[in-house]
Parts: C-alpha cells; structure tokens; sequence
C-alpha cells in the first residue's frame, strides 16, 4: 500500500520538487482549461512547488506566441489540458485523443477523458480537488454532454443566474455553473483576465464565479444584465441573417454575423434559433469548416452519421490535389508567428514543433536532410529577423496541403473541424503594405475553397441522412 501511495499523481514529481522551487502554468482558453490550471496549481503547491505564474495558450498562431521558458532556471513550465506539446515543458497534461510534440517531456498525464480536470483532480491527485458536482458541471460543458443531463439551450448561453427553488440542489448549481462559464468566455479574450482567475480562485466553480464578478466590477466590465441583452440581440440578429440557411435538418452557416459587441456571440444560436436541426455546418474565413450535432435534443436522428468520419470522406474528393499541392516551411512559420501577441519574448515556430505537429514526411532539396541542422537553427530565430537567404533555405523544405490540412483537423461523432485550408492561400513571403478586406471583392482561393469543403460536407450529410 505505501508504494501505491508514494507513486500516486504526476511520474516523478518529488524528484521535480527537488529541482524547481516555482512553476507557470500554461493552460487552454476554456472553462477546462483554467479550472485544470486552477487544479494543477493546488497539486503542484501540495507538493512544494509555488505556482508563480500563469499563461493562456491557444491553437493557431496564438500557440507560438507565449512566454518563452527554457526550463533552464527554478521555475518548472508545466501545460495542461492543450494536445501541442513543447520541449520546454517539464509536465504536461491532456484529455484528447491524440498529442504532439510531448516525447522529450519529462512528467506526462494523457489519459482519455470528459475533461483534463477530472483527470487531475481524481486520478493524479491522492485527495479530490474539485468536488464531484463540480467536475460534472465542467465535464458537462467541455463535451457538451447537455441532452443526456437534460439541460436546455437558453440554460447553456444565460447570463443570468437566479436561485429556482422548484429545482433540486443540483440543478440549482448546474445553473449556476452554466453561468460561470458564459461570464468567463465573454471576457476570455480581455489580457489578464484568465490568468488572473487562475492564479486566484480556489477549485471551487462558485469561487470561480465570485472571481468573474470582482474582476468585472474592478476592470469596469460590462455588467451581466447588459450581456444578456446583447445576446438577446445576437440572437434576433442572425434569425434573419442571409449567411444562415436551413436545409432539412441541417443548418448551414458562413461565418459569425456581427461579434463585436460584449456578449453577443454564442456557438449554440443556431440550437436557439433552430431547435429541430440536427446538425449545423459552418465555414468560417480563417479557413475553417466546423460539423457539430445538436447537443440538445435527446431524440436526434443521427442515423449511423459520424462527423469525424464523415470529415475524412469529404477530403477525400480533392486529396489527389491537395498531395500535389506543397506548402513551404517558410510560409508555415509566416503564419504561425503571425500574431499580433508575438514578440522577443514568444517561443516561437521551432523546427522541432514542425516535426512534432506535421511529422517526417516533409519534401527536402537535394541533399537537403543533410542541412536540416542548419534549418534547425534558422528556425529559433523569428522569420521577421530572418535574411532573403534564409528564407529561401525554408522555401526549399515543404508538407503537402494534404498532410497541413490533417494535422490541423480532427473530431469524433458528433463534431469535427477541418481546418488548415488558409494555408492555400498563402504566398511564401508576407504581402507588402496592410491588407484590408473588400466585402465587394471576390472571395480569395482559399475562402472559395472553404466555401467548397463546407457545400460538399452538406451534401455528403444529406445524403447519409436520406439514405440512413
């Protein structure tokens, strides 16, 4: 029984606690993410380790763009809940199906689950960190598990919570719960804003949402009554919107309407607007196709429709051009380092996270293999400070569109994203001058692609559901 114990939670971290005094925390933009942020903070503490810093990380340009850490000090970087691994992380924490670049780490917990928290505050910690109702409520939202907890739309995108006395205990807190979560993806954009909640709030959902609302009184952000409207307004918004269709049981959207305004802008006002579908397809102008269920019908007709697969089989109509189509490394640092955060202080697009995320199978110059440690080097650098020459080096290095398109993709049942279609579109070097979008321009390459993928997706759907 001792050695049970003594060999509980994260692979050596007694060993770690010798070697770093402090540590950061790098943690996923979602309820999950900053609740595991929250947990792993209470774990690492517990053992001796003073948490003295947190950062957001999310995918696509934004990745490459945090805090550089070298692990070489007393402060351990630690990640969780996020599939993108690092070599400079020493722990490293995920709930999805599949990671990258997590093979030099030296601490990891991948382990399959509802969300990354329950992981750690159940299984890698030896006491219970988040209670159970809390971990079904975040659980609840990071798979949007809502129909099977019997949990409606206008509960999920509320602003508002008031006590129902008619309603039991638990559904009062599931409620609540809900609310948090809407409060916190409002102001997940504002700088500081979750790293503040993390470094803060005790793993507790009801701290958590005494947290969100000291912040937003002493940053002087919108109050909750004025989100509610705004998203009232969203909503009536895009009823009518000429970008949302319904075909059948399928909804087809392009884009978000308007999101500039607090609040507005909810994921599931489709499910509002349109409680029957079963399905929505929408394609947004960064690149992306997005196929999801209704998570809140309990007597949806999936008929044998896996999304993820379903993904897979729409690619497929263009996979001969997408392999002959080859994307230089350069224009894959270009936009990875694209950021408005990035900075000398971002770690930036490394060689190693090009093998990491898109694997071996790249195209090389001739004789080219034998100068990829010399790419390796020219990729620490940003590519603003690369030379004419250097670039070219990166132009000579290239994946296909197909393999760019898989490694950023992905899903299961009943959602999936294929992502990674901007990449089309892009030319090896930066445009000169700033561009500026013309809504009476036509689409560029890419959007018509994308536009393509989402149209074929729709048909491919309608015909399983005709068929099924």
């Amino acid at each position: 029984m001792k050695r049970l114990i003594k060999e509980s939670g994260l692979r050596d971290i007694r060993k770690l606690a010798r070697r770093y005094p402090k540590a950061e925390i790098y943690f996923h933009q979602d309820l999950d993410g900053v609740t595991t942020a929250i947990a792993m903070k209470h774990y690492l503490e517990s053992n001796g380790i003073k948490v003295v810093d947190s950062h957001v990380i999310q995918y696509g340009d934004k990745e490459f763009a945090v805090k550089k850490n070298d692990a070489t000090g007393d402060v351990m970087p630690v990640l969780v809940d996020f599939a993108h691994g690092k070599p400079m992380f020493v722990i490293h924490t995920d709930h999805h199906d599949r990671q990258a670049g997590a093979e030099d780490t030296k601490s990891t917990s991948f382990r399959q689950s509802r969300s990354n928290v329950e992981t750690i505050s159940q299984i890698v910690s030896p006491k219970e960190i988040f209670s159970s109702d809390d971990l079904l409520l975040i659980s609840t939202v990071d798979s949007a598990n809502y129909a099977v907890n019997k949990i409606s739309v206008d509960e999920v995108i509320n602003y508002l919570f008031r006590l129902d006395k008619e309603k039991g205990l638990q559904k009062n807190k599931m409620a609540l719960g809900l609310v948090a979560n809407k409060l916190l993806l409002a102001f997940k954009n504002k700088p500081g804003f979750l790293e503040e909640l993390v470094m803060t709030t005790t793993p507790s959902i009801m701290n958590l949402l005494q947290n969100i609302k000291r912040i937003m009184v002493e940053k002087g952000y919108v109050g909750q009554e004025q989100l509610q409207k705004n998203k009232e307004g969203y909503i009536q918004q895009m009823k009518s919107h000429p970008n949302v269709k319904v075909m059948g049981n399928v909804i087809v959207q392009y884009g978000g309407g308007s999101t500039m305004v607090p609040g507005s802008y909810d994921r599931y006002t489709p499910f509002k607007n349109n409680p029957e579908a079963d399905f929505l397809v929408i394609a947004w102008p960064l690149g992306l196709v997005q196929a999801s269920c209704n998570p809140f019908k309990e007597d949806r007709e999936l008929k044998g429709v896996n999304l993820g697969e379903m993904g897979q089989e729409v690619l497929s109509k263009w996979e001969s051009q997408l392999k002959s189509r080859d994307i230089p490394l350069s224009t894959i640092k270009w936009v990875s380092e694209f950021s408005k955060e990035f900075g000398g202080h971002s770690v930036g697009f490394t060689f190693k996270d090009f093998v990491a995320i898109y694997g071996n199978d790249f195209k090389t110059m001739e004789n080219g293999k034998q100068k990829l440690k010399d790419i390796g080097e020219i990729m620490n650098q940003p590519f603003t400070s690369l030379s004419e020459e250097e670039k070219e080096m990166l132009d000579n290095i290239t994946v296909t569109a197909w393999d760019v398109i898989q490694a950023n993709s992905g899903g299961h049942k009943c959602i999936t994203n294929i992502s990674g279609l901007s990449y089309l579109g892009r030319s090896k070097r930066p445009p000169q001058g700033k561009y500026k979008y013309n809504p009476e321009s036509e689409d560029s390459p890419y959007v018509k692609f994308t536009k393509m993928v989402q149209g074929e997706f729709v048909r491919v759907l309608e015909e399983k559901i005709k068929n099924g």
